[in-house]
């Protein structure tokens, strides 16, 4: 859910115990305005058939109050738990006009794109560890068997300073594997 709809439902089950704690203070306090304050609050009806559920009717109204109480449980843990910074593969950056989220797996995927343009890369594989300000970069470069590799370290580097510029995060680590590629050149 977003932070957007979390203030919505949180505003929604405010407004719907602020209802609830007026009707039961009106309750409490005689009725409504211009009520029998020793009437009944419900009509033959509805006593009859609660009478006529025993004992399955309070049994569902127990389960029914287990669901809501599980139920909001689960909404405030969630609201405690945060967002954002401590959710893995995301990557947050606070900047004057808010914060930026970057999904890690697009930030990779991007990186393993840019390092496999030079026809000499067969594949790369990128992996973003640590705190999301200052991740940890592991990149495994597969280089074409047979191939010159005069200029390859300066490919990777010009990928490397590329993802840095474009995510705004420098890495605090950063490992670079190169193995031959034991495929067909």
């Amino acid at each position: 859910m977003t932070n957007a709809a979390h203030r919505v439902l949180w505003t929604v089950v405010a407004l719907l115990l602020v209802a609830l704690g007026g009707v039961a203070l009106a309750l409490n306090l005689g009725g409504p305005p211009g009520g029998d304050p020793g009437g009944e609050l419900l009509g033959a009806g509805p006593r009859h058939s609660w009478r006529l559920a025993a004992p399955w009717g309070a049994l569902a109204a127990a389960a029914a109050g287990l669901l809501a109480a599980v139920s909001g449980l689960w909404l405030l843990l969630r609201e405690l738990r945060g967002t954002g910074e401590d959710r893995r593969g995301t990557l947050v950056h606070p900047g004057p006009r808010g914060r930026t989220r970057l999904a890690a797996a697009a930030l990779t995927r991007a990186l393993e794109r840019d390092l496999t343009g030079d026809p000499r890369i067969r594949r790369a594989r990128v992996v973003l560890t640590g705190d999301p300000h200052r991740p940890d970069l592991w990149l495994r470069v597969e280089i074409v068997a047979g191939t010159r590799t005069a200029g390859l370290r300066e490919h990777v580097s010009t990928a490397i300073r590329r993802y840095v510029d474009t995510a705004d995060c420098r890495p605090a680590h950063l490992d670079v594997t190169a193995l031959v590629d034991a495929g067909q050149a």
